[in-house]
């Protein structure tokens, strides 16, 4: 009976490391634009990280980030991003972001563009969530 509960347990932790992703969107290209935005936001029941992403849209997806350094604005490539257990982490214009490179073709408003988004919890299990998020004009703003 023990080995039974445990191995229910063990069968129940992917469950707990779920990661909702809400209010997502893909900020539309102009005809040869090779590269993009994806923006959305991500809570994690547990502590967790987003490790990864791809879509069928684009040759690559990398998580980016967007800060201040020295009065100037710089992007960089983000091996990982931290997602404490219970707190949205919002991907924004500005901000944290996947960058999708590569397009295979121009997104315009009211296109939807799937993306797998791959996290890894505190055990290093790895999950992935599949989403669509909808193309938005280029002027869209942040939510």
């Amino acid at each position: 009976m023990k080995k039974l509960l445990s191995l229910l347990l063990m069968a129940a932790l992917p469950a707990l490391a779920q990661v909702t992703v809400g209010e997502q969107w893909v900020r539309a290209t102009v005809a040869a634009q090779k590269a993009t935005g994806a923006f959305m936001t991500l809570t994690s029941v547990q502590a967790s990280k987003l490790v990864g992403a791809s879509s069928p849209a684009a040759g690559a997806v990398e998580v980016h980030e967007m800060k201040m350094d020295n009065d100037m604005m710089r992007m960089r490539q983000m091996q990982s991003l931290d997602l404490p257990a219970g707190q949205a982490v919002k991907l924004a214009p500005g901000g944290y972001h996947l960058m999708l490179m590569g397009l295979k073709q121009p997104l315009k408003d009211g296109d939807k563009v799937p993306l797998t988004l791959e996290f890894e919890d505190a055990h290093k299990v790895r999950s992935k969530v599949v989403i669509d998020a909808p193309v938005k004009p280029l002027n869209a703003a942040a939510h």
